[in-house]
């Protein structure tokens, strides 16, 4: 079976450096819009009988590139692709796991319902929001990790008279991850979101004094968060220089220079949205070769066990 990597428009530049890890070119598509605004896509080259791997994070704006996903998911079921993996490195609506004030949706489940009908029979993401988002999946969800290469990526003396910091008891789970991964302690900020931009950081758990922080959350989009952690912190007498790792890099609004005017030295993300302008003080680390390991397991039949998260 021909292996296929179709890429959305949502970060093609990633889609083309994973085909180039597996020694393939990517598939062609066109994606435009009809004069009324409604999206069309089409396939450009054959997939019939191919073990086609569709890599599209849903990253802003959210609701075109999944309905973008879909479509081409659909496009390439009718095409007769004989296996279709959807490839969501950063998973929009992750969040919306559950109903947090009772009269609203589970987003979620509703985007997981919606991938079978259009034709995808497997998912892989990169550090979900939340686990549960395994539970909701009505297909299989390959959920890899990337804080290995992320902490490789700080250099070997990362550890050395750091602590890692969960900025939210939601991002523990990962903090302790990378601590092993670093050898490094573990302290816990707990927050309060009082709206979508701001948050009020209520305790932190911990010894962070005379220590380098290292503030690890799955996800940066406004900065509230990171920002109110960092002022619990100082206060609390933490080294200056905070070093944010964070796998998704979404960046809203004034986000960058938010972090820059709070204190972040450094921040370490991965490529998994596209992003560009970004200033010398953000590294980008790759997920292709992550990505690529993986695609080439799935087409194999291979076991994925090195690079599945758990817990």
């Amino acid at each position: 079976m021909n292996l296929t990597i179709l890429p959305g428009r949502a970060h093609p530049a990633l889609a083309e450096a994973i085909a180039r890890e597996l020694g393939i070119h990517p598939a062609a598509c066109e994606l435009g819009r009809f004069p009324d605004g409604e999206l069309h896509v089409a396939v450009g080259d054959s997939v019939r009988g191919h073990d086609v791997y569709l890599v599209q994070p849903t990253a802003p704006p959210v609701e075109s590139h999944t309905l973008e996903l879909l479509l081409l998911a659909d496009a390439c079921r009718r095409a007769g692709a004989a296996r279709l993996t959807a490839v969501v490195p950063y998973f929009g609506y992750a969040r919306q796991d559950r109903r947090a004030r009772g009269r609203e949706p589970v987003g979620a489940r509703l985007v997981c319902d919606l991938l079978p009908v259009a034709g995808v029979e497997r998912l892989v993401a990169v550090d979900l929001h939340s686990n549960a988002l395994e539970g909701v999946a009505g297909i299989p969800l390959e959920h890899l990790s990337a804080v290995h290469i992320l902490a490789d990526a700080l250099g070997p003396t990362a550890g050395s008279n750091a602590v890692v910091v969960a900025p939210d008891l939601g991002a523990a789970k990962l903090a302790d991850r990378y601590a092993r991964a670093l050898g490094a302690p573990v302290a816990l900020v707990h927050k309060a979101r009082l709206s979508g931009a701001q948050v009020e950081v209520r305790g932190l758990t911990g010894d962070v004094r005379g220590r380098r922080a290292l503030i690890v959350d799955d996800m940066i989009t406004t900065g509230a968060t990171v920002e109110a952690a960092i002022a619990s912190l100082v206060e609390a007498g933490c080294t200056p220089g905070i070093t944010v790792i964070a796998t998704h890099a979404v960046l809203v609004e004034n986000a960058v220079q938010r972090l820059r005017t709070a204190g972040v030295e450094r921040l370490v993300v991965t490529d998994s949205v596209a992003q560009e302008g970004l200033p010398a003080w953000v590294q980008t680390v790759s997920l292709a070769p992550l990505l690529a390991d993986a695609i080439g397991r799935l087409h194999g039949d291979e076991s994925l066990a090195p690079l599945i998260t758990h817990g």
